[in-house]
């Protein structure tokens, strides 16, 4: 029966220690061996798939580093060869053939002529009758004597200089146009749209009351005045009487933060106007 018994059995370890003190250390020991057997078969194996696994990985990483390396080469040689290569020389353009500059000839000054009547013998049959000596009293009533010189249209003196004069063309300015007329007084006034109690309420919600005016405890009236353009737009401004330098800037921006206007009209035309708005700083009690 001994036979049939597994050694590594834990049946074979109670045959082992059959009437013996299985307290002491060798029992627990022997029964301990076939799972210390199976926990070292499975370390040596999984020590070996892992050294597998990374000799294959290192494989991989060896391989990838080999194929980035040619490729840099290859990216490399492209560049050399481009930089090698010549550059293409620019086609020489075709020289141009300027005509040459011809100077305006001016025509020249026509000197006086001179005719002179001179006698010639020749037979009665070859006289012109043109050129036939004229009589006293014909002389008389012609310029054109023996010895007399005639003068064409012309100038006697031969180093003429020509003066040729350069127009200058003055461009005459526009005189700039004269600024529209702002009125004082209207036949249909300025209005702010929803009217005067729509405006003093816009102006109380967008006051911001300078602190330092705060502080001090400062209050008053200021008054601006504005131009009310023909489009409703707030155009110049200007305090006509202030009351400190920070009420009157900030009575200022306000007015210039105003919607349009509805404009003023004269004859049911639209004109600019002078708009005077007093402004009431008052700290809360």
């Amino acid at each position: 029966m001994a036979k049939d018994v597994d050694l590594s059995s834990r049946e074979w370890t109670e045959i082992i220690f059959e009437g013996k003190n299985k307290e002491f250390g060798a029992y627990q020991l022997r029964n301990d061996s076939v799972r210390r057997h199976n926990m070292a078969m499975i370390s040596v194996v999984v020590v070996i798939i892992v050294a597998l696994l990374l000799s294959l990985l290192v494989g991989r990483i060896e391989q990838a580093e080999e194929t980035v390396i040619a490729s840099n080469e290859q990216v490399m040689a492209s560049v050399d060869t481009a930089q090698d290569e010549p550059e293409d020389e620019p086609e020489d353009e075709p020289e141009r053939f300027e005509e040459p500059e011809v100077e305006e000839v001016l025509p020249e000054e026509v000197l006086n002529t001179v005719k002179v009547t001179e006698l010639a013998i020749v037979e009665d049959d070859q006289v012109n009758k043109e050129d036939e000596i004229k009589t006293q009293d014909e002389l008389k009533e012609t310029a054109n004597a023996f010895g007399q010189t005639d003068f064409n249209e012309g100038t006697d003196d031969v180093t003429v200089v020509r003066e040729i004069k350069d127009e200058v063309v003055v461009e005459e300015k526009k005189p700039a146009p004269a600024p529209e007329q702002i009125f004082n007084a209207v036949e249909e006034s300025p209005k702010f749209p929803g009217g005067d109690k729509a405006m003093y309420e816009f102006l109380s919600r967008n006051i911001r009351y300078p602190e330092m005016a705060a502080q001090n405890n400062i209050q008053g009236r200021v008054t601006v005045q504005f131009v009310v353009e023909k489009d409703g737009s707030i155009g110049e401004v200007k305090v006509v009487r202030g009351k400190d330098p920070d009420l009157d800037k900030e009575a200022v921006r306000v007015v210039k933060s105003m919607p349009k206007f509805i404009p003023g009209k004269m004859n049911g035309q639209a004109v600019r106007v002078w708009y005077t708005l007093p402004i009431n700083f008052k700290l809360q009690s």
